[in-house]
């Protein structure tokens, strides 16, 4: 059953301008009741999806680096009497790089968290003020340096192709950004989500983002800049050292079974689709009225399942395998791809097979979601 384990706090201290996570901004917060709940929500899961040992577990936001670390320990001490921890476990935290969060890391560590990931998004003031950061660049730094002193593994984000960035501007700052020796970096363009404040901006003539050639000629830089320092690309926007990639995000990608605990929180186990409540009061709510915290559990024909391993799946860069999951789903490699399509991609140098693998080729990363939209069987489409 479950081998990943996602945990996810909705606190922040500010709703950023481009976030879609379900994340939200209260006076204050009850530790021993979210304690006592998530503690619950975990029981009920562990109940029905539990079995092997965990491989990964991730504390997502949100911003968990905002949780007390007597609250990290109590559910990492739950998690291991309650499923075991493979050997080497790999225990991700999201942090934000404030000096009030870094002054936590030395607890955080000592409460189990083996691996931190920080949102540091830019190195420059003005864009982070532009991204409505709290921390400044200065901060961030300092917090990086606190994070590697700490944590055996270490990431950071960064956000590009914002309004106004050029391709000089970027190599410098992605340059920079490669000097600080972390074994990985998760390197987004910005996106425009619906019900975000950048939405709206957009929608009222407030802020024009970057043109799609011109953020295309961004992704190809960053390809190159991370090749050349030993840190490619394995998912579209995840860069890492060999034996550096995100064990979790990996799960994920890989369509492998996770299960999922906390306010909006996701999993896939034994064909169900989870997910939770994701206000946090109608979380709290559902815990004490029904033990868990789940608003919908839902059977996943085997359609979907195939469908959504395939759209996981192509985003890495070791892309998939049709003979494996032909034989997980039952379904012939005619019934997952359109075989015309993917020899004409091919041809065009946009898309890669070997035998059973076939993958997204580096020119047709920033085309994934028309490439998807192409390859894909048109069964598993309509279904």
């Amino acid at each position: 059953m479950a081998r990943a384990l996602y945990i996810h706090w909705p606190f922040c201290a500010k709703k950023c301008p481009y976030c879609d996570f379900n994340s939200h901004v209260r006076d204050g917060v009850d530790v021993a009741a979210w304690q006592a709940a998530m503690l619950a929500d975990m029981r009920a899961e562990a109940a029905v999806a539990g079995g092997a040992p965990l491989t990964s577990i991730f504390f997502g936001g949100g911003t968990p680096s905002l949780m007390p670390p007597a609250l990290v320990a109590a559910l990492l001490k739950e998690a291991e009497a309650l499923w075991g921890f493979a050997p080497e476990i790999e225990i991700t935290l999201e942090a934000n790089p404030s000096s009030v969060e870094a002054a936590n890391f030395a607890a955080l560590a000592g409460a189990g968290i083996n691996r931190v990931s920080l949102g540091i998004q830019s190195l420059d003031d003005a864009e982070l003020r532009f991204l409505g950061r709290l921390h400044g660049a200065n901060e961030a730094l300092e917090a990086l340096d606190t994070a590697q002193a700490h944590f055996k593994r270490v990431s950071f984000d960064m956000i590009y192709a914002l309004p106004g960035h050029t391709p000089e501007m970027w190599h410098d700052r992605l340059t920079r950004a490669l000097g600080f020796g972390t074994g990985h970096l998760s390197l987004y363009q910005l996106t425009i989500e619906p019900g975000t404040r950048f939405a709206s901006d957009v929608r009222r003539g407030r802020l024009v983002p970057l043109d799609d050639d011109d953020a295309a000629q961004l992704f190809g830089i960053t390809q190159e800049l991370t090749l050349a320092a030993g840190l490619p690309a394995y998912e579209t926007s995840n860069h890492a050292r060999a034996g550096e990639e995100s064990r979790h995000n990996l799960v994920y990608w890989r369509y492998q079974e996770y299960a999922g605990i906390g306010p909006g929180a996701h999993g896939r186990r034994g064909g169900v689709a989870t997910v939770r409540h994701k206000k946090p009061e109608n979380f709290l709510s559902a815990v004490a009225r029904q033990g868990d915290g789940i608003a919908e559990a839902s059977v996943l024909p085997v359609s979907d399942q195939a469908a959504e391993a395939l759209l996981m799946g192509l985003r890495l860069t070791e892309g998939v395998d049709l003979g494996l999951l032909g034989s997980r789903f039952g379904l012939s490699r005619a019934g997952l791809i359109e075989e015309a399509a993917l020899a004409r991609l091919t041809a065009l140098g946009l898309m890669w097979a070997d035998g059973s693998r076939i993958g997204v080729a580096p020119p047709g990363r920033p085309l994934l979601d028309a490439l998807l939209a192409e390859v894909v069987a048109d069964t598993l489409v309509a279904a």
